[in-house]
């Protein structure tokens, strides 16, 4: 498989090598400044760019009949747009907050826990999530994605904060330290007790091999899909 990759930065590099291992060629390696390239040269698209160009870098390739994976957060103000020039251009496409295939499992259970909780009023719920120090968004893609699950699977819930507390609202505390890849934690805490979920990652290695998983299950298909599809849960 011929793949194209749109940002080249450290998660890019390493979906390169996770790539080449696996079998396939990298044919184009675009940077955020890179404007003059034929991604027609790929047979899929994987982008890991930064928010601002992301959605150009995804609609390009439904323009010319690329599948495309992407992992890019801090645009989904389009992504419904995405998806509608998916479903025009009849193409495909994948949208994920986080490629890992351990965090996709801990999307289920941050549902499955929302769900059990949801009649135990006592308990309070916050989330707290640590990045790398050059990542541009926050809180975390991720981070919402747990936060909104919880808010659709739990019903006392109505919206999330960063760093704020307040009625029916998660608070989500984000932090920046030097060469944490990423960790995840959701806690349920009352007066007599608490209970914890948590992701850590411990490099970018799972974000990079799901990503190209994803790009080689999506050849051939027609559609918008979720990891849960490439993963057949939830």
């Amino acid at each position: 498989m011929k793949i194209a990759l749109l940002g080249y930065g450290k998660m890019g590099k390493t979906i390169e090598q996770i790539a080449i291992k696996r079998g396939h060629d990298v044919v184009l390696t675009i940077d955020k400044d890179d404007t003059d390239y034929d991604i027609t040269k790929a047979d899929v698209a994987i982008d890991f760019s930064i928010p601002n160009v992301a959605f150009n870098n995804i609609s390009n390739c439904l323009n010319h009949g690329i599948p495309v994976i992407s992992g890019t957060t801090g645009w989904l103000d389009k992504y419904d747009d995405a998806v509608a020039l998916c479903k025009e251009k009849n193409g495909a496409f994948i949208y994920a907050s986080n490629y890992s295939l351990g965090v996709n499992i801990f999307f289920e259970l941050n549902k499955t826990l929302a769900k059990m909780m949801s009649a135990l009023e006592q308990y309070n719920i916050s989330m707290e999530e640590i990045h790398h120090t050059q990542k541009l968004d926050a809180p975390s893609g991720t981070a919402i994605s747990l936060a909104n699950d919880i808010i659709e699977n739990h019903g006392s819930y109505k919206n999330w904060k960063l760093d704020e507390s307040a009625d029916n609202t998660i608070p989500i505390v984000a932090k920046r330290i030097v060469d944490v890849p990423g960790t995840h934690t959701v806690t349920y805490k009352s007066e007599v007790d608490t209970i914890t979920i948590e992701h850590e990652a411990h490099n970018r290695q799972g974000f990079a091999l799901g990503a190209v998983i994803a790009a080689e299950w999506i050849s051939g298909k027609t559609g918008v899909f979720t990891m849960n599809d490439v993963l057949n849960i939830g």
